[in-house]
């Protein structure tokens, strides 16, 4: 596995869409950042977080959509069933290598924030350090950070399990595009309430079942500072999941 993630690592920035997911990723963030948090000079970093993630339908695509799709264009995907290496190794090091790129690109984002605590600052000017407040601001940062990271595991292993079935890498961008707005947009839609402020889907029971499924609703007690463990079980699974499925694409084909 450790062979075959080094040689995806690198191949991101071999070809162009390394640097361009990099940077995109940190134009996008660092526009955010100005536009939600430091224009109206407030270190409230909730709709930071809330429009980066909404910024994935976009950019995990670009991650996500060569990991096999490039394999079957330019005819390596026998390679990938003749090798001595497990399809579920070459599975794991392809997706832990696009999570590398998607998570050294967040922390570097993080760079950010470093105003917020300027802001912090200013706003507490003579008070003592202690009641500077900057604890819970940054126990807000870390829990964002930390859902951030497993709704974009999330999100990589369904595009990885996308791209493998197809072998254009536009089809593959554009379904993994689909699959992430309908999960971001589903949680959106369930938040929603007409001019009368009730909700505009009244059945409680299809509520409660898309409140269960949404990536969005289990991010929030993390934006919290609040580590929730269903939460982090539920992206773990979904991981699991699209993993697993990956690896049976790949099964099939071996013994077909």
């Amino acid at each position: 596995m450790t062979a075959i993630y080094k040689k995806e690592l690198r191949s991101y920035f071999i070809n162009p869409i390394g640097y361009v997911f990099v940077g995109v990723f940190l134009t996008v963030a660092a526009l955010l950042c100005t536009y939600t948090t430091l224009k109206s000079a407030s270190y409230n970093t909730s709709a930071y977080f809330s429009f980066l993630i909404m910024s994935f339908i976009i950019l995990i695509p670009l991650l996500t959509m060569k990991l096999f799709s490039e394999e079957k264009k330019l005819r390596t995907e026998q390679l990938i069933l003749t090798s001595p290496v497990s399809i579920t190794a070459t599975v794991l090091g392809k997706f832990f290598a696009a999570f590398t790129v998607f998570v050294g690109s967040l922390l570097v984002s993080c760079v950010n924030f470093i105003p917020l605590y300027a802001i912090a600052i200013r706003e507490r000017a003579g008070q003592s350090y202690s009641a500077l407040h900057i604890g819970p601001v940054t126990s807000e940062i870390i829990g964002s950070l930390i859902g951030i990271i497993l709704i974009g595991a999330a999100f990589i292993a369904i595009g990885m399990f996308i791209s493998s079935l197809t072998e254009d890498q536009l089809a593959a961008a554009i379904g993994t595009i689909a699959v992430i707005l309908f999960m971001v947009i589903m949680g959106l839609v369930n938040t929603m309430t007409d001019a009368s402020g009730n909700p505009i889907i009244s059945s409680y029971a299809v509520r409660f079942v898309i409140d269960w499924i949404s990536v969005l609703s289990r991010f929030y007690n993390f934006g919290y500072g609040i580590f929730d463990f269903s939460a982090l079980l539920y992206y773990f699974s979904l991981c699991a999941v699209f993993v697993f499925l990956t690896v049976r694409v790949y099964d099939r084909r071996r013994w077909n």
